[in-house]
């Protein structure tokens, strides 16, 4: 169902049981898979695939033009997976040149009011983005992440998997898995552990993951005790997950407790 007050380009490709209602502008080459819901004054254009059950809200602007000085019209995309909530005012841009040209977002994601994702971001699946919040261009969270309400993510910043970031968090550090991030510059507070549980990890494992963590955190050479730790926790897969984090780019800092001077 297409209300008639909305355009839809004749190039666009819009999937079966999509409504759209008053008002919403879908460009050219766009692409909507079946049984999504584009409810008013909703704006779709550049190169950009949304997938099926997705529902977006008005004011959203979805597609347009990096906010990047150095985009010249380059060939970009924008792809958004399945049954995403995308909530009013919300901006989503496609990838530059710099980034692989490529913004992408996972599955079953909500994007509360007036938040952001720029250019060359990677979103995974199930994650929560609280009113508000900008993530900056080549940002990376993994699956099952929480950004808590007017925090801001820095460019190019990585956050872990199953990581909890406090409301009006200010994020230029990279968050390990599994931890809670809080503060004006983020510092490691602890471990998220009711999203942990909420997975029905073992109090084992979740123990082993902290007493890791305190190992890590012990002194400033995180590296260095990385390397002193994996055999301690091999059979964790918890703990490799953190190691192989924080030792995937050691050039980009990790956040760590307030009381760790760096």
């Amino acid at each position: 169902m297409i209300h008639s007050s909305s355009v839809i380009s004749k190039k666009a490709k819009i999937g079966k049981n999509v409504k759209i209602g008053p008002f919403c502008y879908v460009g050219d080459y766009v692409e909507l898979h079946d049984d999504i819901e584009l409810i008013s004054n909703v704006h779709v254009e550049g190169n950009t695939t949304i997938g099926k059950e997705t529902k977006i809200f008005p004011f959203a602007s979805i597609g347009t033009s990096p906010q990047d000085l150095k985009y010249n019209n380059e060939p970009n995309s924008l792809v958004i997976g399945e049954k995403n909530i995308i909530r009013e005012y919300v901006t989503i841009n496609p990838g530059t040149i710099g980034g692989g040209g490529k913004t992408i977002i996972g599955n079953n994601c909500l994007f509360m009011i007036s938040s952001h994702v720029a250019h060359d971001c990677n979103v995974g699946n199930n994650v929560i983005i609280a009113n508000n919040v900008p993530l900056g261009g080549h940002v990376t969270i993994e699956d099952n992440v929480v950004i808590g309400g007017n925090s801001a993510v820095q460019q190019f910043t990585r956050i872990g998997r199953l990581a909890m970031i406090g409301g009006m968090t200010g994020v230029l550090k990279d968050v390990a898995p599994f931890s809670l991030s809080i503060g004006n510059r983020n510092y490691f507070q602890g471990l998220n552990l009711i999203g942990l549980r909420r997975k029905n990890y073992e109090n084992k494992k979740i123990m082993e993951v902290d007493k890791a963590y305190k190992a890590i955190f012990s002194s400033t050479n995180l590296h260095e005790n990385l390397s002193k730790i994996g055999n301690e926790f091999e059979e964790n897969e918890l703990v490799k997950e953190v190691i192989e984090f924080i030792s995937k780019d050691k050039k980009r800092p990790i956040c760590t407790p307030l009381d760790n001077k760096e």
